[in-house]
């Protein structure tokens, strides 16, 4: 999984310096797909419940599962790329927000806090926490800031499947949920609004979208469990 997750991180770097006015995220898409299987690696997501493509592109008020098309991205944009690597059966899961040209002060510090919301429940990604300290760590982040945090979907373990348990919730109260234990492998991915953090689904069952229109934000590792702490694979 060490060696998904570095070739992840690559990509993630790569698409990152990609991301800019008038790139489109169907093209980003392609480069994704391109770079993982030159690479002898596969979009696990693609194909996944019928899912078509090998990354998901979230933008503005999109908080996930974004469908990439031929829309260009504008001055001001947020975009969330999220994609998960599978290299000889073994998976990494990983997501970045990236300002697409100069973004307004409201947007940056939304990243922000959303990239230091994941750092604040890595922390906690320990043998003996519970998952109800990942969420209560990544709530303080967002309070603090006055986010919102979604509460409709969440992390998950994840191996030799993209989705494993345990669910990884981020909203919820410390020392409840599941002890987290050394060998495990969960994906912390908290999902930060500005605004109400309630969502709905587009009626292309895929697209999540904030229900007031309010900016998203995401950012996303995959985090082992072991015995000298949390060791994040896709850093």
């Amino acid at each position: 999984m060490a060696a998904a997750g570095k070739l992840a991180a690559r990509l993630r770097r790569e698409l990152g310096k990609r991301v800019r006015p008038g790139v489109t995220t169907m093209e980003l898409n392609e480069f994704a797909e391109k770079y993982m299987n030159e690479r002898g690696a596969y979009a696990a997501q693609k194909g996944y419940h019928g899912y078509p493509f090998a990354i998901c592109a979230a933008v503005n008020d999109c908080v996930c599962h974004g469908m990439p098309d031929e829309r260009t991205l504008l001055n001001g944009d947020l975009v969330t790329l999220d994609f998960v690597v599978e290299l000889n059966g073994w998976m990494a899961d990983t997501a970045w927000t990236y300002p697409v040209g100069q973004v307004s002060p409201a947007a940056n510090r939304l990243r922000k806090a959303a990239y230091q919301a994941m750092v604040s429940g890595i922390v906690h990604a320990r043998a003996g926490r519970t998952i109800g300290d990942i969420a209560t760590a990544i709530g303080h982040v967002a309070n603090a800031g006055s986010f919102g945090v979604v509460s409709q979907f969440g992390g998950h373990g994840i191996g030799r499947s993209m989705h494993e348990p345990p669910e990884v919730p981020y909203v919820g109260k410390a020392g409840t949920g599941r002890r987290l234990k050394e060998g495990m492998v969960i994906t912390i991915e908290p999902m930060l609004t500005i605004g109400s953090p309630d969502v709905f689904i587009a009626e292309d069952g895929w697209t999540v979208l904030t229900a007031e229109g309010g900016l998203a934000a995401q950012f996303e590792h995959t985090v082992a469990i072991t015995a000298e702490g949390p060791l994040i694979l896709t850093k």
